[in-house]
């Protein structure tokens, strides 16, 4: 009897494990902040359908997943704090201060958090299970994007008043190179190998590639619209092709890797800002702010499949994936 009662507390246990683990397992969900909405609209990637609106505060606009995708964090910049989501009951669970004006983040594999906060002319890096700061690095004026190298040794901060991109060391922290790129630049991306880095100039209307080890550029290239405002880039699963949101021009533009040429042109909604791959990418989702919608985009033809109404001036967009 003994025996079986101990086997059939371990079965349990077992069970509950199984059943923590899966809780969280991905769920296709997208997560889009509205800048004006003051609030995160989820959406359903099987149905593209609305399916909650959570407030978290005035402004929110940078949004990530954390590495075990148990927590969904958004930057609120005019409250000056992450708020942290439960992807699962789609509720606000903490928040936590993290400096002036949070604009926009990247999540490193062991958890960090690395945010520009572009009032104090910072990145902090937080511990995000605990709220506490481990680190500040002081950049140039006005820091927005942020992205994490693949391999976790590098983080590339963009300033955009001083035109810089600041490649820094994980985890020294120490700024590596300081690369002076197009007017305005945006955000950033790295190659799937981490040896190269793409920067978005909104001003030049530029997509820059960087070689991370020398922070040399290697090269660059015009969008050739002039009414193109690059602001988001992305690189596809195989490497091959590089997205870039094109904000007024209304396009998301597919340039190949290698030569930086424009490949094709898709066109969205107004103002496309933000942009998420799948996790196989083969959809590609946009933040159509002045649309105030989101569009879906089949990457194999390259073409949008659906328009999802969300809240005012979408910014920032994850996949829970």
């Amino acid at each position: 009897m003994q025996i079986n009662k101990k086997i059939s507390r371990q079965l349990q246990l077992l069970v509950l494990v199984f059943l923590y683990n899966n809780a969280f397992a991905d769920t296709g969900r997208v997560f889009v902040t509205n800048e004006r909405g003051d609030s995160v609209s989820v959406l359903d990637g099987n149905t593209n359908q609305v399916i909650s609106t959570i407030a978290v505060g005035k402004r929110p606009r940078g949004v990530g997943i954390s590495p075990d995708g148990t927590e969904v964090y958004v930057a609120v910049s005019i409250d000056n704090l992450i708020a942290v989501i439960d992807p699962i009951k789609l509720e606000v669970i903490r928040t936590f201060s993290c400096g002036d004006d949070p604009e926009a983040f990247a999540v490193h594999p062991n958890g960090n958090i690395y945010i520009s906060n572009e009032e104090d002319a910072i990145a902090s890096v937080y511990d995000p299970s605990n709220g506490k700061l481990i680190d500040t690095i002081e950049v140039g004026l006005e820091p927005e994007g942020v992205a994490i190298s693949p391999d976790g040794t590098k983080v590339a901060v963009t300033s955009e008043s001083t035109n810089l991109l600041h490649i820094i060391e994980i985890p020294s922290h120490n700024i590596l190179h300081n690369v002076v790129v197009g007017a305005r630049p945006r955000s950033a991306a790295f190659s799937s190998d981490s040896k190269t880095v793409y920067v978005t100039s909104e001003i030049s209307g530029e997509i820059i590639k960087i070689n991370v080890d020398s922070g040399e550029i290697s090269q660059k290239v015009s969008l050739g619209d002039a009414r193109a405002k690059p602001k988001d880039i992305l690189v596809n699963k195989d490497g091959s092709k590089l997205y870039v949101a094109g904000g007024r021009s209304n396009k998301i533009f597919v340039l190949d890797e290698k030569e930086l040429k424009i490949l094709n042109s898709i066109p969205v909604g107004k103002r496309v800002w933000g942009l998420a791959l799948s996790k196989d990418g083969t959809v590609l989702y946009t933040t159509d702010g002045v649309d105030h919608q989101v569009s879906v985009i089949d990457t194999t033809l390259e073409e949008v499949s659906a328009t999802i109404p969300v809240g005012k001036f979408p910014w920032g967009v994850a996949i829970h994936d």
